[in-house]
């Protein structure tokens, strides 16, 4: 089926009708022409490639092409896409440092009626990007917003790096400066799922170590370049990947870093006893079951009922 062939979407829920005043707009794949549909008037996110061009969907490019404006990180970056596709739509910069005054001209064209596209430099937008406010305002204003999923370096590294994918923990950039990277590993030590970080170049391998040092020798996978033509993913645990990348000249752009959940390691039944009797010798049954659970990791239920045994039987010695 080619892509004139198939039918517009319908308008989201609450949008204005398709504008019949609206001029073609028209985009290119393998050197044909289409038309894009006319759009309703909405807010659209958009999910672009995360390094190979062709990873565009059929939809997304309809979008972009038949949009009012699009919304992006850099336009340079942008460009790169729509001239590909042959795309002429206008595009207008939208990122970290100029939100708080591109947001309300954004929000003036959707007053409008106008169809505007939201994308980041690649990938899914509102992940690591300011997106989620336009999101969030557009949709306070009463305004249609419509995704338009596709590539995600995130999942994208999940699918190569060979580690659980059942649970997984998003925890995006961690701190540039070495005290405040550290307290924010702590905070992930103990997540109960695989966790995936983004990092940058010149910082992976003090990151690594630093991981390391927290997260003892946790199976992982450092992705660069996904989908590209030097795509490259490395696997080790986190202290030989730590020393791999400090032994070498920084790697370009930015990495997903992917790291096996920690071990189901449950204490034994002597050190759980030793700490629920000390902790009920000086604190309540719900208080010293509170620490106890917190300390060794386990449910709190489970707790709970062990420490009713002990009183049990210290009741029962003392008859």
């Amino acid at each position: 089926m080619k892509p004139s062939d198939r039918a517009p979407a319908s308008a989201p829920s609450g949008a204005p009708e398709h504008r019949p005043d609206a001029a073609p707009r028209r985009y290119m794949v393998a050197g044909q022409s289409f038309q894009a549909p006319p759009l309703p008037g909405g807010l659209y996110v958009v999910a672009t490639p995360i390094g190979h061009l062709g990873d565009i969907t059929l939809r997304a490019l309809e979008t972009l092409a038949a949009a009012d404006v699009i919304a992006c990180e850099d336009t340079r970056v942008t460009r790169k896409l729509t001239d590909r596709y042959g795309i002429s739509a206008r595009l207008t910069p939208y990122h970290d440092h100029n939100a708080a005054a591109a947001r309300p001209k954004l929000l003036a064209r959707l007053a409008a009626g106008e169809a505007v596209a939201l994308v980041s430099d690649a990938g899914t937008p509102l992940v690591s990007d300011p997106g989620y406010r336009l999101v969030r305002a557009a949709r306070a204003a009463g305004h249609a917003v419509t995704t338009l999923p596709g590539p995600s370096a995130v999942l994208a590294a999940l699918t190569v790096a060979g580690l659980p994918t059942d649970r997984f923990f998003f925890a995006g950039f961690l701190p540039p400066k070495q005290a405040a990277r550290r307290a924010r590993i702590a905070e992930l030590a103990d997540i109960p799922a695989t966790l995936v970080l983004f990092e940058t170049g010149p910082r992976i391998a003090a990151a690594l170590a630093d991981l390391a040092a927290a997260l003892g020798e946790r199976e992982a996978a450092v992705c660069r370049e996904l989908t590209k033509l030097h795509e490259e993913v490395l696997r080790g645990d986190l202290k030989t990947l730590a020393a791999t990348y400090a032994a070498q000249d920084p790697p370009r752009g930015e990495l997903v870093v992917v790291i096996a959940p920690p071990s189901a390691q449950q204490p034994d039944a002597v050190e759980l006893d030793s700490r629920l009797r000390e902790a009920l010798g000086r604190a309540s049954v719900k208080d010293a079951v509170a620490e106890v659970a917190e300390a060794l990791h386990l449910a709190r239920r489970d707790v709970y009922q062990r420490a009713l045994a002990l009183r049990d039987e210290d009741v029962a010695e003392e008859r």
